[in-house]
């Protein structure tokens, strides 16, 4: 089976029934990665796999610490022979860093999955925070309102969520001007 075929299949078979919500946002996030294919080249079918997988960790069959990037890495790596970048992009997505440092875990992600190419973590951040939990497209910044509204700014996530926000609009803003300069190219004049 091809690779992002294995991978859809994964994530629909970890999260379709049991967070059909979930699995309408990674199909949304997948649905992101590839409208960046122009910009990401040989790494489009990568970007893809990541995204559509990127919340699996949110499974119960998954799920050990509560912390999703970190229980969706492990799960793909223990489980799984999907590639090890896409395992890395699924641990470190949007900036899960930061969140694991609120839950006492960062050390634990870092010493065990290397972070990817930046670039490519820009775009694992710009898929996901430009996505609906319901898998519609969206701005950076409405998405980080959604979120603290969610969980309240008190929160783990919220606290996250609102730290991390100048490195998601960042990274959004990053990719969105190398789509342009591509989309600048390619016009015809």
């Amino acid at each position: 089976m091809d690779p992002i075929e294995r991978a859809y299949s994964l994530a629909e078979a970890l999260l379709a029934d049991s967070l059909p919500r979930r699995w309408r946002h990674s199909l949304g996030v997948a649905e992101q990665a590839r409208s960046l294919r122009p910009i990401l080249g040989d790494d489009s079918s990568l970007m893809e796999s990541a995204a559509v997988l990127h919340d699996i960790g949110y499974s119960p069959v998954a799920a050990s610490t509560g912390f999703h990037p970190l229980d969706g890495a492990r799960y793909l790596r223990e489980h799984t022979g999907v590639d090890e970048r896409v395992i890395r992009l699924v641990a470190h997505h949007s900036c899960a860093l930061l969140e694991a440092e609120e839950r006492g875990l960062r050390q634990e992600l870092a010493r065990e999955f290397e972070k990817e190419d930046s670039a490519l973590m820009d775009a694992m951040i710009f898929c996901d925070m430009t996505t609906t939990p319901d898998g519609s497209p969206t701005t950076s910044e409405s998405r980080v309102t959604e979120i603290v509204g969610r969980y309240g700014p008190d929160t783990i996530v919220g606290r996250f969520i609102q730290r991390a926000a100048p490195e998601i609009h960042a990274a959004v803003q990053r990719v969105s001007k190398r789509m342009s300069a591509i989309q600048e190219t390619y016009q015809p004049m």
